[in-house]
């Protein structure tokens, strides 16, 4: 393995120069490298200016945890920057936070904070209700396949099948191993730590069948009253909204809307499930895929990739002719078809194009992929 210095690192290093910085938050999913980044920003934990500690486990941490280690860290002199990873088990974290992040600015002695988490939803949650202009947000991905390659020496084909979690990459010539470090350390343990520890749902069971059936029909578009009929339990499409909600506030997953000049068209429609890697995607057909669904493995990749940029993404349909993805920024609006292989049809771009005159048409496919970001910014 070669070590590599993923982006927010540097992000972040740059902003802790500062005399006096807002509370650093980095979010991003489990298992792709927040903690080994914070460890190469503080040298390996040799750096005494830096002070780490993880909340991580079975059972949420009381405040008590927190202050202890606040006050501590607060009267060694030597510590500058003090770092919570999984912050989110913290129980009610984000109002003490606030409270002695208020409380210093009145003291000579200035500690930098850092918090980490793993869970989208209950981190944003109290960052909107307390730490409101007190924060800035560093966002960590699952690994690409630059990255990936860079890193690991893992071929394209490779990464369609295992790609977007480094720790898993040492099991991929032995299958039945991914797949069980996959399930466990990966998908069991967000669903459980990440999302179950901090919602309440009225079956766990059926819950994480929603997340699985959901799998299945990655890049493509179902309705909530389908992915409903498919539970084995009664409900209505609420219900199902509020499971894929959390999935997606865990980064497994993202619910993609039909594009419409109509905004509340777009909330309205049937969302198309995007895995944030071909990992997720693959393991639920047990790392073997035909050729249709390793075009779709690819669709992903194009997706997640997209879903960095500062843009919005959508897809597009309308009768039988759809288009994959629809990003716009600003004004910027582009249709992008993904080609896999040369049998898939782009009639959908045409007709996008004809609706919607002013937008940019892009296919991508296994070859220019890896420069997708240049081509949307020469747009």
């Amino acid at each position: 393995m070669k070590e590599i210095r993923l982006p927010f690192v540097d992000q972040l290093n740059k902003a802790l120069q500062e005399s006096k910085p807002l509370i650093q938050i980095v979010l991003g999913p489990r298992q792709v490298g927040k903690t080994t980044g914070i460890l190469q920003l503080s040298k390996q934990a040799t750096d005494p200016r830096y002070a780490y500690y993880s909340a991580d486990g079975d059972i949420a941490r009381p405040q008590d945890w927190l202050l202890e280690r606040w006050y501590a860290v607060k009267s060694d002199k030597e510590k500058e920057v003090l770092i919570i990873d999984e912050i989110q088990n913290i129980e009610n974290w984000s109002p003490l936070v606030k409270k002695l992040w208020d409380e210093q600015r009145l003291e000579k002695r200035f500690l930098k904070l850092v918090l980490l988490g793993s869970s989208s939803l209950d981190i944003q949650k109290g960052l909107e209700e307390s730490l409101a202009g007190r924060f800035q947000v560093h966002n960590v991905f699952h690994w690409s396949f630059q990255e990936s390659n860079k890193a690991y020496g893992i071929s394209f084909d490779e990464y369609l099948l295992y790609g977007g979690y480094p720790g898993a990459y040492r099991f991929i010539k032995d299958r039945e191993k991914w797949l069980s470090y996959m399930k466990n350390s990966i998908v069991d343990a967000v669903i459980g730590k990440d999302i179950l520890n901090q919602v309440r749902v009225r079956s766990p069971a059926l819950f994480r069948q929603a997340y699985d059936i959901a799998m299945l029909y990655a890049c493509q578009e179902i309705s909530y009253t389908k992915l409903l009929g498919q539970l084995q339990d009664k409900g209505n499409t609420d219900l199902v909204k509020y499971y894929l909600n959390h999935y997606e506030g865990a980064f497994l997953l993202r619910s993609l809307f039909k594009y419409s000049k109509k905004h509340h068209l777009k909330r309205s429609s049937s969302p198309k499930i995007l895995p944030m890697c071909p990992a997720l995607y693959s393991i639920n057909l047990d790392a073997d895929l035909n050729q249709e669904e390793l075009g779709r493995s690819f669709e992903s990749i194009v997706g997640a990739a997209l879903c960095r940029l500062p843009g919005r993404l959508y897809y597009w349909r309308e009768r039988n002719q759809e288009v994959d993805f629809i990003y716009q920024e600003g004004k910027k609006l582009v249709a992008i078809e993904v080609k896999y292989n040369s049998r898939k049809e782009s009639k959908g771009l045409g007709a996008f194009k004809n609706k919607y005159p002013s937008a940019k048409i892009l296919l991508i496919n296994k070859d220019n992929f890896l420069d997708m970001e240049a081509l949307l910014a020469d747009y």
